[in-house]
């Protein structure tokens, strides 16, 4: 490399291994953590579907969104258990601020997935090599969080995620949960993929390549981009050109901070009993408000939404003159609103969702505490706070089922 060029992008994936299953094996290890099959999801009746299978499960044909029943068929002996939002929240955020350590520059692609920005950091690290931070970094993951990921690495967002994919335990137990693309190797690393296997190549482009003979990277390659522009067009034809040979963004950029968290359930049934409904509800405003204070975020508007038995759906939304963190609040706003709602349209819900919004950082609360005189104006005092951040340390500790609300106290904690 001449003094005028830079050093290649250092850029790796962290994708947690099956992580909503670690999850619930961590918060309850006496149940789940004991049960090789295991499906984490809805309910094996009606509408659920299975949001993670373990990998035992995965043998025998259960997978992601497939419906719960489908795959209790699958796997009968299969212990079911529902999807432990809050802990997952907070086991990802844990992975995150373990990552930051080693780069400030971490995008979060998705709950359990990252993205790690190294370049300009070979003398920063010398003389390990990225491999050898990758295996580092992994291993820290692991003893800080006690979640195993798969790392992958390369020049291009591309291709580390497939290399973080291929880097799976079940897929490449020899590489011991590392798979690192070296500069100049992109073109005959892509190879053993088959086009599906590109993100962006969905179910409708993957019969449209087919129908030009295209199945694999190797049938593509074989090509020239004229050819692809004939059959695909322009933009997508250069656009698998480049793919193809590995080539792609490099960009990782810190994630803006969430406009909205929100938490809806479909029912296995309609109900229309007010008192089934209020229950839920306030339980789906409990996990959204838990997800807020695991972001370390507070909100000012709360929205419910109602999708009625006919599939009309009605939404309520009200902001508030400061924002909030806490259970007591968020869930006393979301029953009045859906009173309202209800009162408007009294027929049975197929579906419940509690939505909240106009998020800052909750320092912004802190601070404000500082000056609070827990005057009968605050809408949130200092005590429903801690209380609610208590409660989040029992089910971190114990498990999201460890406190809930019951059904003589729908209305409060």
């Amino acid at each position: 490399m001449s003094a005028s060029q830079s050093p290649p992008p250092r850029i790796i994936q962290i994708d947690a291994d099956a992580f909503y299953v670690q999850v619930a094996r961590l918060m309850d290890p006496e149940g789940a953590g004991k049960a090789k099959m295991l499906l984490v999801g809805g309910s094996p009746e009606g509408r659920g579907v299975v949001t993670s299978a373990s990998y035992e499960a995965r043998k025998h044909g259960a997978r992601s969104a497939m419906p719960m029943g489908q795959a209790l068929r699958l796997c009968p002996d299969a212990m079911v258990v529902g999807v432990p939002r809050g802990g997952c929240s907070a086991k990802s955020r844990a992975i995150s601020r373990v990552l930051e350590r080693f780069s400030p520059i971490v995008e979060p692609a998705s709950i359990d997935e990252m993205y790690i920005d190294l370049s300009g950091t070979d003398k920063l690290y010398a003389p390990e090599s990225l491999e050898d931070t990758a295996r580092r970094i992994r291993q820290v993951v692991e003893d800080e969080t006690e979640i195993v990921v798969s790392v992958g690495g390369g020049t291009t967002r591309l291709i580390a995620k497939l290399a973080a994919n291929l880097a799976k335990p079940h897929r490449s137990p020899d590489a011991a949960g590392v798979i690192i693309v070296p500069p100049g190797g992109e073109a005959g690393f892509m190879q053993r993929f088959d086009l599906a296997a590109i993100p962006g190549i969905g179910p409708k482009f993957q019969e449209r390549l087919e129908s030009y003979g295209l199945v694999t990277v190797n049938d593509a390659l074989k090509h020239e981009v004229a050819t692809l522009h004939r059959w695909l067009g322009e933009r997508a034809g250069t656009w698998l050109y480049r793919k193809i040979r590995g080539q792609g963004s490099a960009t990782v950029q810190k994630r803006e901070r969430a406009k909205s968290i929100s938490r809806d359930e479909t029912f296995s049934k309609d109900f229309d009993d007010d008192s089934v409904l209020i229950l839920e509800l306030l339980r789906l405003a409990d996990r959204a408000t838990r997800d807020l204070r695991a972001h370390r975020y507070a909100a000012r508007t709360i929205s419910v939404k109602i999708r009625d038995f006919d599939f009309k759906t009605r939404q309520k939304s009200r902001t508030l003159r400061e924002p909030v963190t806490s259970d007591a609040v968020v869930g006393r706003v979301t029953r009045e609103l859906f009173d309202i709602l209800r009162k408007a349209r009294p027929v049975p819900a197929r579906l419940l969702g509690v939505s909240l919004s106009k998020i800052t950082p909750d320092d912004v609360v802190d601070q404000m505490a500082l000056f609070e005189q827990d005057s009968s104006d605050k809408l949130e005092s200092k005590r429903d706070r801690d209380l609610s951040r208590a409660l989040d340390q029992v089910r971190d500790r114990f498990g999201g089922g460890a406190v809930a609300r019951g059904r003589g106290r729908s209305d409060r904690i």
